[in-house]
């Protein structure tokens, strides 16, 4: 299966932010097609990255990294990150690999954020 049949990514820019909304599974298959789209010119320029998971089905600890390596680029470049919630399984592997109290979890992708909340 193709990374693009596996994981969609549809990305919205807005002015305060760029939202990549993730749709399907995050694993070793789709990990390479996010971490793509982390490095595109559009999320580099953002004042706020937001990673969508609502419709993430699921995550490993592959799809972890490459958000976790999201979260510490967004920290150097001086960006917010955050993201939402997801599925029950999303929720639990960020638990259980201890991260879910290291990013910000908001509600919705377009829930304000004050500029003390970066991620």
């Amino acid at each position: 299966m193709t990374a693009d049949k596996h994981l969609r990514i549809d990305l919205r820019s807005e002015q305060d932010r760029v939202v990549l909304a993730l749709h399907g599974e995050l694993d070793l298959v789709g990990a390479p097609l996010l971490q793509s789209e982390i490095e595109s010119a559009a999320v580099e320029a953002a004042p706020l990255i937001v990673l969508d998971l609502e419709d993430l089905q699921f995550i490993d600890s592959s799809g972890l990294r490459v958000i976790l390596s999201a979260h510490e680029r967004a920290r150097e470049r001086g960006q917010g990150f955050a993201l939402t919630r997801g599925s029950h399984q999303v929720q639990r592997l960020l638990s259980i690999a201890g991260v879910s109290g290291h990013l910000q979890i908001i509600s919705s992708p377009d829930e304000l954020l004050t500029p003390g909340q970066k991620g």
